[in-house]
């Protein structure tokens, strides 16, 4: 169960035990974003957490929060950062074109990479990702393709065991039950850390 009123007094807002958009963007906010991306993920997470069931416990959303920090540097960057060169050629991601590399580089809070994603999630949401992979960047989008990639991982399953490698591996390397480390392991760790403390 997630405690609303903790959270809310945990972030400075209102606590009326109500989690709506104004607790999520103060939330998006306290892990970095700037007001505008703040307040477009907020209204945006109000509908797509509800629907993916990411509110349902505190360690689905401080699981979510944490990961999603990592991948994005705290909710600031909608768009990978480096040019996306790294993933030309990956088969593994459906980069069979010259420049899908670049084209196709991690997008939204989850930064999202590859054509295949990219054409799995546009076809799974009903907008042509594939031919305009910028409009995952949007907050509100990527925010949505984030909570349907989380949810087609099954990685609520791993939030509510409590299993931030998994989740991390789900993530970041594609499968959940790798036995490796995912990149970034140790900021993993120290951001889903701060998301429990607020939340739980």
């Amino acid at each position: 169960m997630l405690d609303a009123r903790k959270l809310q007094r945990n972030l400075g807002v209102a606590d009326d035990g109500i989690i709506g958009a104004g607790t999520l963007r103060a939330l998006f906010a306290r892990f970095g974003a700037s007001p505008s991306i703040a307040g477009e993920l907020g209204m945006a997470a109000n509908v797509r957490f509800r629907t993916y069931g990411i509110l349902d416990t505190g360690l689905r959303l401080a699981h979510f929060m944490g990961q999603c920090a990592h991948e994005s540097g705290g909710f600031r960057y909608m768009e990978e950062i480096a040019s996306g060169q790294a993933y030309e050629g990956r088969a593994d991601l459906g980069n069979t074109q010259p420049g899908d590399g670049k084209r196709y580089k991690g997008r939204g809070p989850i930064q999202l990479t590859g054509r295949a994603n990219a054409r799995f999630y546009g076809r799974k949401c009903g907008i042509d990702f594939e031919n305009h992979p910028e409009l995952m960047a949007i907050p509100s989008i990527g925010i949505l393709t984030a909570c349907m990639y989380w949810d087609q991982n099954g990685l609520n399953a791993y939030a509510d065991r409590d299993e931030g490698t998994a989740i991390g591996n789900g993530i970041n390397r594609g499968n959940p039950k790798s036995d490796r480390q995912p990149n970034g392991a140790a900021d993993r760790i120290v951001r889903t850390a701060v998301a429990k403390s607020l939340i739980l």
